[in-house]
């Protein structure tokens, strides 16, 4: 049975914080688009070094509590080998180690299945890179 397989990049704009940005209306619209009711899978990725795809709940702390737990394991400070960039960047090279730059989610009927209060995230502390791209990928 032949499969049925769209993808598009779009760009992001996260600023000069460390944030954790909710694309889960992103995913919800392409889905809209290209889906058309079907099953299958949503793939997204982000083709940086330096950032990663979470599901996590927002709006109620969690994101800020990422943020928080990444500080405590990847502190913004010259103990890092990699030092272009502002200072501690290094550890933004670590970042997809722990928040992988992928992620990929059942799609049933054309909507993307999630949890109560899952929301799909994109993760960059990298201050000096304010835009990202990030590639949906259908596939049924």
């Amino acid at each position: 049975m032949p499969g049925h397989f769209t993808t598009t990049t779009e760009t992001v704009t996260t600023g000069s914080a460390e944030t954790v940005t909710d694309l889960t209306r992103l995913c919800e619209g392409f889905l809209a688009r290209h889906a058309e009711g079907a099953d299958g899978l949503l793939n997204l990725f982000v083709p940086h070094a330096t950032a990663g795809i979470a599901i996590i709940e927002t709006g109620a702390g969690s994101d800020d509590d990422l943020l928080t737990a990444l500080h405590a394991l990847l502190p913004a400070d010259d103990r890092w080998q990699h030092r272009h960039g502002s200072p501690g960047h290094g550890r933004d090279h670590v970042l997809p180690a722990l928040v992988p730059p992928h992620a990929t989610l059942p799609v049933v009927g054309g909507r993307l299945q999630l949890g109560t209060w899952q929301s799909v995230c994109l993760v960059d502390t990298n201050k000096d890179n304010a835009n990202r791209q990030v590639r949906l990928s259908f596939l049924c």
